[in-house]
Formats: structure tokens, sequence, C-alpha cells
């Protein structure tokens, strides 16, 4: 792989244990991997100039719907709480195919990428008409994206009690099977993998008890991550309640749902003792504040869950809830959304980027990742700040305060995916345009 030498940037914020920002710096980049940090580093290499720009490591997105970018702004759901607006949208979900799951998929990580994003999660939990796994990892491979799939799931469908149609559920043993197959075939546990698998039923509305205990139990075996949606919104809640008894967080504790291994996309809805039982297991969360506000679920408790100790990252959320797909503008809400409920010094701008970048990375066990340092994978993030969002900003490096929100720059292992605000391992035009022939053929 190249040597690349990225030069003189204005302003670097490394997210390292020190969180120590540093202005005028080179970069090495050698293997995949921060060779070097320092001034007026010489070499060889390819050269990529930086001046006028601030550099962070990538950011990275904890939890997503790769397949919904297909299903943006449809009507009949664009103003329905969470319930509703999932039976509004899962029969047309039921006529997608591989080719589908595919463009999409393609579609969504372009739009990461260009947010700055270097590492994605993906919960894919419905595979009609032949859909796999498989087609969002294809996807993945061929634009370059540092992928964590997660082998979703529904197993209740409307006649046995749960929201989605019978169409769209699976016998609860062909999942497991396909969950270690999907394991056995494509996780890759080693420092720098660009492609680990987890495991991920839906809901606690859409699966058994039985099917989350042994999906744990599958998941600890093979040493694979845990991943499903909890206390998202009040109608969670209740549901909860009435059907096993309990809060979302004993039902998840009871079923092996609790521990540094496992993360929950959403907990907008946990209450006291559900954060602390968090911060004592060390549960990430997956904190979608765009997709929280464009339902109506509510503001997730950040800034207690990071008082405690609770680890937590950002998500996007799948494109049919939040519309986009900008990590950047997410962890910008995010610090809004804690200012708003908790006060104007409840979150700075560097702690939301903190969050978006090491805090993602931790949640998705990733210490290779989410920090610039030196033997850190060489996923980086360059913003330029001479332009007009940035005029007059006397703090270039508070960028979710006033900055851009597409990167000039963008590097996954070393290898340069953005270049001059391009994605460069793909035709995104061509990509665009059959993605908008799928969508009005779903429309119609």
């Amino acid at each position: 792989m190249a040597e690349i030498l990225i030069k003189n940037a204005s302003h670097v914020l490394t997210m390292d244990d020190a969180r120590r920002e540093m202005a005028g710096i080179d970069i090495r980049i050698k293997d995949g991997v921060i060779a070097e940090i320092g001034h007026g580093l010489a070499g060889g290499a390819e050269t990529v100039l930086a001046s006028g720009c601030v550099v962070t490591p990538g950011v990275v997105n904890t939890h997503h719907h790769l397949y919904q970018t297909l299903t943006r702004a449809v009507p009949g759901g664009q103003d329905a709480l969470l319930f509703g607006w999932l039976q509004t949208l899962y029969p047309i979900w039921s006529r997608f195919g591989p080719d589908e799951m595919f463009i999409s998929a393609q579609v969504g990580l372009a739009e990461l990428m260009l947010s700055g994003c270097t590492l994605t999660s993906d919960h894919l939990y419905l595979f009609p008409n032949g859909a796999r796994l498989e087609d969002t990892i294809d996807a993945a491979a061929e634009i370059g994206m540092r992928f964590h799939p997660t082998r979703g799931a529904m197993s209740i469908g409307e006649s046995d009690g749960g929201l989605p149609p019978d169409m769209l559920v699976e016998r609860e043993e062909d999942i497991l099977n396909d969950a270690i197959r999907l394991v056995d075939r494509f996780h890759d546990a080693s420092e720098g993998s660009m492609c680990r698998v987890g495991v991920a039923p839906c809901s606690p509305f859409s699966v058994s008890r039985d099917l989350m205990r042994d999906a744990a139990i599958l998941a600890r075996d093979k040493g694979v991550m845990l991943h499903t949606h909890l206390a998202e919104n009040d109608e969670d809640i209740a549901y909860s309640l009435e059907k096993f008894g309990c809060r979302p967080g004993q039902y998840a504790e009871d079923l092996g749902w609790t521990g540094d291994d496992v993360w929950h996309a959403h907990c907008v809805k946990l209450d006291g003792q559900e954060i602390d039982l968090f911060a004592r297991s060390k549960t990430g969360v997956a904190h979608c504040p765009c997709s929280n506000c464009r339902l109506g679920s509510g503001i997730a408790p950040v800034r207690a869950m990071r008082d405690a100790g609770v680890p937590v990252g950002l998500g996007v959320d799948g494109s049919a809830s939040n519309d986009a797909g900008n990590l950047v503008l997410e962890a910008r809400q995010s610090m809004l959304l804690q200012r708003v409920s908790q006060g104007a010094d409840a979150m700075s701008a560097r702690e939301a980027l903190e969050i978006a970048t090491r805090g993602g990375a931790e949640v998705l066990g990733r210490s290779d990742c989410g920090q610039i340092a030196v033997g850190k994978r060489a996923d980086l993030a360059i913003w330029d700040v001479t332009g007009i969002e940035s005029a007059g900003s006397w703090d270039p490096a508070a960028i979710l305060l006033a900055g851009p929100t597409q990167v000039r720059d963008l590097f996954i292992e070393g290898r340069q995916v953005v270049r001059d605000g391009i994605v460069t391992t793909l035709d995104l035009p061509k990509v665009i345009e059959r993605q908008n022939a799928m969508a009005q053929k779903l429309a119609s």
C-alpha cells in the first residue's frame, strides 16, 4: 500500500488518550496505519496538502439500516410515530430483493463517507425475495467502507401478536443457522479488520424471548457482538411492560443482553436504574438524535449516560426515519438536544465530536480506530475550513458549531476514498440514477 503524507494540517483533533490538539502538523500513513505524527516530516510519499484544514479521526456510525435509503420521505409515514411508521413501510420493504439491498447500501455508504464516516455498523433484519446479508457486505467491500454488518431478524409476526407482517418473519432455527454461517464466513476479529459480523434480533416486539436468549449464547460462543433496538419510545416501554412484565433494561439483563459485547440502539426512555445497569456492565448505546426527533420519540438522556460511564456512540439510523445519512449533522444535533434539555453547558462541540469518533469506536469494540495516534488505523477525515461555513469563526476546530458538513478528503485503512469531495471508489451519479429508478418502481 502506498505511503501518504498529510502535510501541514492547520489543526488536528486527535481524540487520543490525552485529547491533544495540534497545529501545523504532518501525518504519515503507511500500510493502513498512522506511522508518524510531527512537524516538518519529509519523504518520498504521496503528499496531500492540508493547510486551511482540520483533520479528525473518521466518524463512526453505530446504528443504520442501509436498505432504507430507498424509502425516504414515504407518504403515510412522514408524520407517524414509530409503530405506525413501521406498519406503513413493512409492505414496501417486502418487495425488496438483492438488487435493492445492494444499491441502497451503496448509496447509504457513499452518503456516510461524504460526511466523514470511516466505520459503520448496519442492522439488516428482513430478507425478502432472496436478499441476504452478503448484499450489504459486498456493497461495503466495493466502496471501501470499514463495515460491521449485523444479522438481524424478525420471528414474531402479526398473527402471533408481533408488529411485523407474517410475510417478513423467519423461523428461529433458520435465523440462528444463518447467523452461524455468516460469522464463520465473513467475521474477521483481527486488528484492522474491514468486516466484523454481529448478531442482532430486531427488537423486543418482533422476536421471542427464546430467540434473544439463544442469540446471546450463540454470539458469545462465536466471540461476536450483540445489537438490537431498545427503549426507543413510550410505545416500546408500554409493550415491554404489557408483554414481559418488566422494563426494557430488566428484559435485556434477564436474557443476557448486557455487557461490553452488547450495544443497544436509541435507549431514549432509559430510567436511572437502567442507566446504572448499563454503566456497571459497560453496555453500549447507539444514540440516534435525528431519527428520535423525526419519529417524536424524545430526547435520549445522553448527558446522564455519559456522566454515569455508559459507552455512547452516534447512529444516523435508517434513512426512512431520518431522511439523511450525515453523521456530522447527527453529532451537531446530539449537542443541541442535550443543551435544549439540560442547559447551554450540557455538551460542548468537542465532546459531541468525541462521541462521534472515539466514542463510536469504543462502542463497537474497536480500540484500533477512532483516534489519531501512532499505531492506530489510518481512518482520517480532512475538513476544509476556508469556506463560508467557517468564515469568521474564532475557533476553526469547533467544526460542529461553524464548519463544513462534507469532507474534502477521507482515508479508510490508508486508502483515499474521497478526494476533493468526490467518492473515488464508485461512479456515484450512476448509482444514484439506478437508485432513483428503483424507488420510482416501488412507488408505482
